[in-house]
Formats: C-alpha cells, structure tokens, sequence
C-alpha cells in the first residue's frame, strides 16, 4: 500500500484475543493516530501464532521485530519508541528467536525450529478476513487446477497415492473414503466439514478456521469435484464464534469472486457451502451422529453399515473429514504426492497438529512430521516441564485415548504407536502431567467428562462409564476396596467391546491406560489410603515436623482451628479437623509443614 511504512501484525488467535487484545488494537490505532503516523502505520488482524503461551504477540515490519506479553499499557511506548522514533523496545521482545531478537520467519524461533508448516502455513501470516492475502499465497490455486487440468477419477487417485489419513482421531485414509462416495449411486452427494472439535485442551481446528478460512472452503469444493457433490456444510460448534465470524466472511468472499456458487472457473461445476451450527455435544464428532444434528435430529449415532459414504445425510452418499484434513488438499494437488510422502512416515505421510498443553513452558499450537518422537515435542519444541519438576505423562486423544508414560519419551509418534501404548492421535490434544498429578485422578476426570456427553442410546456406555466413574470416585475418596481395581478393568474392556459407536469404544481408554501404567498409584489409593501424588484431597495428611519453631502463624491463618500449640514449642495439627486447605503450608517461613 502506498505511503505505508510499516506493518503491526497482532496476533487473532482466541487466545490472544480474549487477553484483551480488542482493546489494545484499538488503543493502539489510537496513539497512531495522535503522533501522526496514521498514513505511514497499517495495523494488521492475523490468525494463531500458535505460541499461545507469549500473548499477546506482535510482530512488526518491516524490521520483524517480535513482541510478546504485549499489555495496553505498552502500547504508548511501542507506538512512539518504536514506530515514530525507530527504538526497539527490548523488555517486550520475545526471547525464543535463537541467536537474534529480529523474526522473519516463524522457523527462527526455537518452538518452530523442529515443525513442518502444512496445515498452519498460513496461519499468522495472512489476514483471515481478506480473500486477496489467501489468494496472494497461492490461494484458490488448487481448486483452479483440478477443474481446468483433471478429470474427479484423478483427483481421487492422487488424494488416495498420497497416502493422507483423516485427523480427526481414526486415521482411515482419505482418498479411500472419497473413492468410496464418488463410485456410490445418488441423486446428491455432500461434502461435509467437521469443525466440532470437542476434546479437553483440544483448539487445532479452531485456530486453522480462525487463521486461514479459505484453506477449508478450497478443499471442500475440490472434494465436492471429485465426488460429484454440489453441497457442502461445515458443522462448527458455536461456542466458536470468532471461527463462524471469519467463516462467513470466507464463504460470502468466495461467492462474490466466483469461487463459490455456480459454474466455478467456467467449467460447468457448481459448489456452495453452509454453517451449521452444534450445541457442543461431544457425541457430535462421531460421524453419523454429527449427520443426524445436521438433518435436525437429535445428535446420536447410527449403527454402521450402511457407511455415511455409500448413504449418508439424508441417504445420499457423503464424504466427511475434519478440518485438519481439509486442510492438507489443496498443498498436495499443487505440490503433488511425492513431496507429501516424503514428510512424515510411510504408513502415515504428512505432520500432525497437536494443541500442546497442561505441565509444560511453551503452551500453543505444534506442527510436526508423523514419526516426531514425543521427546522432540515435548522438550525441545514444548521447552519441557516448568518448576523444575520431572515429566510423568502425557494424554493424547482426550478422553478417547490414554496416557503415556516417561518410559515412552522415545517413541515415534504415529497412530499404530499410539494404539498399540494403549492410546490413540485421536484430533491432537496432547495435554501434559507433572509429578504432582494424580494419575487416578486423571483417569476419573475423563470419565466424568464422558459419563456427562454420552448420548445415552447404548446401555454400555451409558450405565457402564457411570458405574466406572462411581469406582474411581469411591478409590480417589478413600473408599477404594480390592475388588474394585477388578471390578474396574472388567467393566473397561466390556464397555469397550460392546458400546454402538467409536466413542463409547474408546471410553475407557484413560482408565486402561493408567491401570497398566501407573497400577502402584491404584494401589496406594486402595490398600494404603494414600495419593503418591498428594493430590487427592480426601486422602491428603497434613504434618508438623519435629523442628518446628512455634511461631504460631500456621494457627492464625487455619479456618477451623485445626493446629494447637504454645509459642516456641511444636504445634500439632488434628487431622480430624483439618479441612486440607493447605493455608498453613503458604505460611510456614520455616518450610517444617509436611503434606503427604
């Protein structure tokens, strides 16, 4: 743009966003326009940075200069320090670039060092709400090529060579499922989008929506091309609303360059796209339930077959696949099978994005090659476990998968690993535990989450995760007896065998996983009455050491009159009264107070 001398790119990710950024925009445009430079300044929404844990960042140009933990109130000081007088402000400078504080490229800071940008390219470096930046970037280029170049037989065939498996959790490949849909009969075919991302600590496919809208919308249209569909529907959940806004914005762009609607690129194809919106059930992501909401029925599913490929919504054949997924298309229609298969492993070519989360320094979104070990990801990229404390596990497939262990740092991250761990890739929610989590516990927390989202049409998973959840509530209470560890590993592997659709199946998993890992955790609950991990509340103790000095200040912050003594002498705590509020160890100065 003429006369512009600089380029503030901030940061759109929700994340971002809800730390006040809206706010600090507008001040920002403010103080630009109160020194003058309102002509000379463009500030600039992006999508996710993925460095979630550094917001709000901003990154300006043409230096490229990268801000992070930016505050309102720094704003005055980077408008007239750095765009009116020229001075970078080194406090506000992300300290992740290795060997300099100038970012050009994300792969300069350490956290991007070991990733591989497919599905996030974009992401952070265009304007999600301008056509013209996507397109800028190759944009549309895809979806021009397989209508003007390729016959649907073709763009099937290179979609299935390329070897792309869905990552939305069960890794069926791609090109099989469209294949699938294009030979089947029907008057219609639909495209459908699963954007209901519904796992704990799971936020990949929001921040692509977010981010880079129109890699979706073009991958769609080219599925529609290859299948014979002329309609397409993205299924989002609605408490995504920054994700519906940049969506809409995306479609009714794409109708108005043609590029949406009827007879796209003159060659006679028609393709449009919807939103429809879900209510955030999380039975919702199973395929045939995800269908029967949009159809306006209630969300659950259906026995298979007939798969949703051969008579999907409304019986008509329909190929669906989650964002991620989507976004993958369009890169390996113009940059072709090979150079996908060369990224990633052969059974699984491609990266994988995880939202990297829970006990670990660098918070945020992570793009890396299948086959990545899960020590490369979490040390070297997620910069490893803060306060000192030691790495116990990771969760990977939210509350359909299982967690990993310490002695699996050096594995390669993969889907036949992950299942064959007792876990699964599932959509990419890879939460983090330190010594101080409860493994128990964790395993009760993801079925309490499951027992509240089964949609309640199969007795296994309806009755048997709540008889579960019962279980481990009674041994995370205290209450544990030795025939419940059995009565708990049963009634696991019977839900998991019996339950109608692949997220009762994989109900159990956290709990199986955990049982075999961290089985003396299990046994302490029950036969020691005890929480290794101190987590627990009912099972805590708390102790005076015997070098206690008698300063009495545990006795004047505890509520109920727990801890007894006389100055200078040791004090005493009754465990009966104790309410394990743990006020008395914050106030120690003596560190003499002892919880186990």
């Amino acid at each position: 743009m003429d006369g512009i001398k600089s380029y503030v790119l901030i940061c759109g990710g929700a994340n971002c966003t809800s730390a006040h950024k809206d706010e600090i925009v507008k001040k920002m445009k403010g103080k630009i326009k109160e020194v003058g430079l309102k002509t000379e300044v463009q500030v600039l929404p992006k999508g996710c940075f993925g460095l979630c844990e550094e917001g709000p960042i901003f990154v300006v140009y043409p230096e490229g200069v990268f801000y992070s933990h930016v505050q309102a109130s720094d704003i005055n000081e980077i408008v007239v320090e750095h765009l009116l007088n020229g001075r970078i402000v080194d406090r506000l400078l992300y300290k992740g670039i290795v060997g300099k504080n100038i970012v050009t490229s994300l792969n300069d800071s350490k956290i991007y060092k070991k990733q591989t940008r497919i599905v996030l390219k974009n992401c952070g470096v265009i304007n999600p709400e301008n056509i013209d930046e996507y397109i800028a970037y190759d944009g549309y280029m895809a979806l021009g090529k397989v209508l003007t170049e390729m016959t649907s037989e073709e763009v099937v065939e290179v979609i299935r060579k390329s070897g792309l498996r869905g990552r939305g959790g069960g890794g069926f490949p791609t090109g099989l499922k469209w294949s699938f849909a294009a030979k089947a009969e029907g008057k219609q075919k639909y495209v459908l989008c699963n954007a209901d991302e519904g796992d704990p600590g799971a936020f990949m496919d929001r921040s692509v929506l977010e981010g880079d809208p129109h890699s979706v919308i073009e991958a769609m249209a080219i599925a529609g091309y290859a299948i014979g569909g002329s309609q397409g529907y993205i299924y989002i959940r609605a408490e995504y609303p920054l994700a519906i806004k940049r969506l809409e914005i995306a479609i009714e762009q794409a109708r108005e360059y043609g590029l949406l609607g009827e007879n796209i690129f003159d060659s006679g194809f028609n393709f449009d796209v919807e939103l429809r919106l879900g209510a955030g059930a999380f039975i919702c992501g199973e395929e045939t339930a995800l269908i029967a909401s949009i159809e306006g029925e209630r969300g659950m599913p259906r026995n298979k077959p007939p798969f949703p490929a051969i008579k999907g919504l409304w019986g008509m054949p329909t190929i669906l696949n989650n964002v991620e997924t989507y976004a993958n298309i369009s890169q390996i229609i113009l940059k072709g099978v090979d150079w996908f298969r060369s990224i990633g492993t052969e059974k699984s070519p491609g990266t994988k994005v995880f939202a990297l989360g829970g006990k670990i320094s660098n918070t945020g979104l992570v793009e890396i090659p299948i086959g990545t070990k899960l020590r490369e990801i979490i040390f070297d990229i997620g910069g490893g476990i803060p306060n000192g404390k030691e790495f116990k596990a990771v969760q990977t497939g939210g509350p359909s998968g299982g967690c990993i262990t310490s002695d699996h740092l050096d594995v390669e991250i993969d889907y036949e690993t992950l299942i064959e761990l007792g876990s699964m890739m599932g959509s990419g929610g890879m939460i983090v535990m330190d010594e101080d989590n409860c493994m128990v516990d964790i395993a009760r927390f993801f079925l309490d989450f499951t027992v509240d989202e089964s949609c309640g049409k199969c007795t296994p998973c309806r009755e048997g995760t709540k008889r579960m959840l019962e279980i481990l509530e009674k041994i995370t209470t205290g209450n544990g007896e030795a025939e419940d560890l059995v009565k708990l590993e049963r009634l696991a592997y019977v839900i998991k065998d019996t339950s109608l659709c692949g997220l009762g199946q994989t109900a159990p998993n956290p709990v199986l996983s955990t049982l075999k890992y961290y089985e003396d955790e299990y046994k302490a609950h029950v036969f020691e009455n005890r929480c290794p991990a101190g987590y627990c509340h009912e099972l805590i103790q708390y102790f005076v050491a015997d070098d206690c000095k008698g300063c009495s200040k545990c006795v004047s912050v505890c509520p109920v009159g727990a801890i007894s003594g006389v100055i200078k002498q040791q004090h005493t705590i009754d465990d009966d009264k104790c309410i394990k509020c743990g006020e008395c160890l914050e106030i120690c100065p003596f560190d003499i107070i002892i919880k186990k």
